[in-house]
């Protein structure tokens, strides 16, 4: 008795393109002869592909092209229910993949572990990565040029601002759709080498990019496939500067997870295999070494990383924002949580009240009132009830317009954190616009 399971995927996808089974084989011929590899298929061995017989790994190819050109998008092996091919080259693996992600993250379907961050993920180092990835075959629908970097990148700086304006929870789906219907199929697309690399390049950060929106909705298991990502496409393009920011965001992730030991391992990480790079650059990396050593216990080395970065940030050049933006009020922050974790919450107060001092127009609105939810956290825990209930005012003003999931979390907590306090009047207005506030 044959109890082979049916291949539902590809039969949804064959209801899809509206053929009859002779027509899906005529396509799938047609594919395999503009190959050079003729094939001779008829009805019944696409009637048994759908009944759950896999094709050789040499067919599978022709028949995603033969579906992709029909339903005018790039079909994945994932998507057609066919194991990924070892033949694959990396590069073609990598971008279906990335398609595979980008789809089932605003599906949210098979996103199982989404929010589960592993400590155990493996990074691949810069010498093993870079350039391993070879030149994408073509899926033959057009030739790119620089005008689609252009493009990629234009709309990543558009969807980093409408996030740190407003928050992940719009800005990720948009960010997911693009990857997955612009950017993957420009990956697969005719160019010249120098063009290739840029696009590479340009994914890299949008990975980034998309990483970080997501860990701001707490899908930290998504958050680090996307990372993931970026590094890959970061190395296959040569561009180590985004191979390294890759890294220190991923260490920022697992120190705000309180996984101390990952996060210093990530930074230094991403500091040693910076390459040669400004003060503003080094002040970057270093900060985030201290905060990371501080969550992993370490103090003495916390409070060095932090004077490190002070003299890397005395000594830059003034006014110039470089890869990072980081800043005075940036390194008011990081100072503020080395020393919150080394147990001075005073001390953490005065840093974050500093970096409100010291923000201009390159501070965000997102970040605005996320740090504000932090300043009113620390004050109350300090005992100074009256200021964090203005401070938590402050943030109800701004909360309507931002949608960070981060911020959602901090407005939610509000209410446990005053409840033992609601016999003070100010305290009990305060819990109370916050329920009413609290989004469900």
């Amino acid at each position: 008795m044959d109890t082979r399971k049916s291949n539902t995927q590809l039969d949804r996808l064959h209801k899809e393109a509206g053929w009859t089974q002779g027509q899906f084989a005529r396509a799938v011929n047609l594919i395999g002869t503009e190959r050079g590899t003729p094939t001779t298929f008829g009805e019944s061995t696409v009637h048994y592909w759908r009944k759950g017989v896999t094709p050789k790994e040499k067919v599978r190819p022709l028949i995603l092209e033969a579906l992709s050109r029909k339903l005018g998008r790039l079909v994945t092996h994932s998507e057609a229910g066919f194991p990924a091919s070892i033949r694959t080259p990396n590069s073609c693996s990598t971008v279906e993949e990335l398609i595979d992600l980008g789809r089932q993250d605003v599906e949210r379907r098979n996103l199982l572990g989404a929010s589960l961050f592993s400590v155990a993920l493996t990074i691949p180092n810069w010498p093993d990565i870079v350039g391993r990835m070879e030149s994408v075959q073509a899926g033959g629908a057009h030739r790119i040029g620089m005008s689609d970097v252009e493009l990629v990148t234009k709309m990543t700086d558009r969807l980093w601002e409408t996030f740190e304006d407003f928050g992940g929870e719009h800005t990720r789906p948009m960010a997911a759709l693009f990857l997955a219907n612009t950017v993957a199929p420009y990956l697969r697309a005719d160019a010249p080498e120098a063009i290739r690399k840029a696009m590479m390049s340009s994914a890299s950060f949008l990975c980034y990019l998309t990483g970080w929106t997501a860990e701001d909705e707490a899908l930290h298991g998504l958050a680090q496939r996307y990372y993931r990502k970026g590094l890959e496409f970061a190395g296959a393009s040569g561009d180590h500067l985004t191979y390294c920011h890759v890294l220190r965001g991923m260490s920022v992730q697992a120190a705000d997870l309180g996984h101390g030991p990952d996060a210093v391992r990530l930074a230094d990480a991403a500091a040693a295999a910076s390459p040669k790079s400004g003060p503003r650059m080094q002040a970057f990396f270093a900060a985030q070494q201290g905060y990371a050593s501080a969550v992993s216990g370490n103090d003495r080395e916390a409070l060095a990383r932090i004077r490190e970065t002070e003299k890397s940030l005395d000594i830059a050049e003034s006014g110039t924002r470089t890869f990072g933006g980081f800043s005075a009020s940036t390194l008011a922050y990081a100072t503020s949580q080395v020393r919150y974790h080394s147990g001075d919450v005073k001390g953490s107060i005065d840093s974050l009240e500093l970096h409100f001092r010291l923000r201009d127009t390159s501070d965000t609105p997102r970040s605005a009132v996320r740090f504000s939810s932090i300043l009113a956290e620390r004050q109350l825990e300090l005992g100074h009830l009256e200021a964090a209930c203005s401070t938590w005012n402050q943030v109800l003003d701004e909360y309507p317009s931002i949608h960070s999931g981060r911020v959602d979390r901090h407005v939610a907590d509000i209410g446990r954190r005053l409840r033992p306090y609601c016999s003070n009047s100010t305290a009990r207005e305060v819990y109370e616009r916050a329920l009413r506030s609290v989004r469900a």
